[in-house]
């Protein structure tokens, strides 16, 4: 066994890294974008490949889904795998293979045509949420009020279209954040980020417009919270996002609580099934709750910030038992994949 990564700092790859000088696993540090990336794989004879892409990089959302399945081809396992990498980033992607795996979701509903999606607004019951299919953090969500809004977002939904990257919201986040928690954190990313929504970034402007269909997803009232498990093998770890003040949006707010309250764990069991059904070694999921505490599924992810969850306190077990225990996720990640493969 020998394992090829792509190392990107601040990414997973640094603890895959750790976790692999530790263990005395043979490894190599590849660079996915070299031309000959899979002659250097066959010449170093690498057997498991890593790389945890990254959704506000256009490059690796352009490259990574072909290279893992070009490799897969000749026999090498990839983290992520294709069950786990096709639907990434994707809102509309995840809609369909939720339903289809009768996960219980937030009801959402599409269009691909002007039309019928001028017939819905007529038909259904303001307010709801739109979103775009990709983006994290909240930053392409916005609460839709009125008959009115909706036909406007409609329009150009299906004419101008919406820039993948709203700047304005990541401006506007970034301040609003800092001025609720006035930490150094939150001064840096009002640096970095503030500047990023004023002067877009370059990265940020190769991503093409996303026109010619829309999402709107039901709106469930007098949300304070949600929670994100992230299930890695069989271990759920739990991570709970406050709103924003007088906002609906948890995602992104920073006001995180780490200690497990009181809270329906038919989420626990749910993100333990959909795991298997999903064939996914490590996936986040976004829980609400609805109105009868019902848990469902916002949207699914297999990355996610690092770091962050260093301050998880233990997980679940697929007995739903709590355990404390110190958490790196990352190499719960990296044991879990060649694990499946030793």
């Amino acid at each position: 066994m020998k394992i090829g990564i792509h190392h990107r700092k601040g990414s997973f790859s640094d603890r895959w890294i750790e976790y692999l000088e530790e263990k005395k696993i043979p490894y190599v540090l590849l660079n996915a974008f070299d031309n000959d990336i899979i002659k250097q794989i066959k010449e170093n004879k690498v057997t498991h490949f890593m790389w945890h892409f990254n959704q506000n990089y256009f490059e690796d959302m352009l490259h990574a889904k072909t290279l893992f399945r070009s490799i897969n081809q000749i026999g090498i396992k990839t983290f992520p795998n294709e069950d786990t990498y096709w639907h990434f980033d994707d809102k509309v992607a995840q809609k369909y293979l939720l339903e289809a795996l009768d996960i219980p979701l937030v009801k959402a509903d599409v269009f691909y045509h002007q039309k019928e999606a001028e017939k819905y607004i007529e038909n259904t019951l303001f307010p709801k949420v739109f979103k775009l299919k990709g983006g994290a953090g909240s930053i392409n969500v916005k609460l839709v009020r009125t008959n009115e809004q909706a036909r406007k977002i409609v329009k150009q939904a299906f004419g101008s279209g919406f820039a993948a990257f709203d700047s304005w919201t990541v401006f506007t986040d970034t301040i609003e954040r800092f001025w609720r928690q006035k930490t150094q954190h939150n001064f840096l990313r009002v640096v970095k980020w503030g500047f990023k929504g004023i002067f877009v970034d370059k990265q940020y402007k190769v991503f093409p417009k996303q026109r010619n269909y829309v999402y709107f997803q039901e709106f469930i009232p007098n949300l304070t919270y949600d929670i994100r498990l992230i299930v890695i093998g069989d271990k759920c770890f739990y991570l709970k996002r406050n709103t924003r003040d007088n906002d609906f949006r948890a995602s992104g707010s920073g006001m995180l609580e780490f200690a497990p309250g009181a809270f329906n764990l038919d989420a626990v069991e749910i993100a333990f099934k959909a795991a298997k059904q999903l064939n996914m070694i490590c996936v986040a999921y976004d829980f609400i709750f609805d109105t009868k505490d019902k848990p469902l599924v916002v949207e699914i992810s297999y990355g996610f910030q690092p770091y962050v969850y260093d301050q998880c306190l233990g997980f679940y077990d697929t007995a739903l038992n709590w355990n404390e225990s110190k958490v790196n996720l990352e190499y719960e990640i990296i044991h879990n994949f060649l694990k499946d493969f030793s």
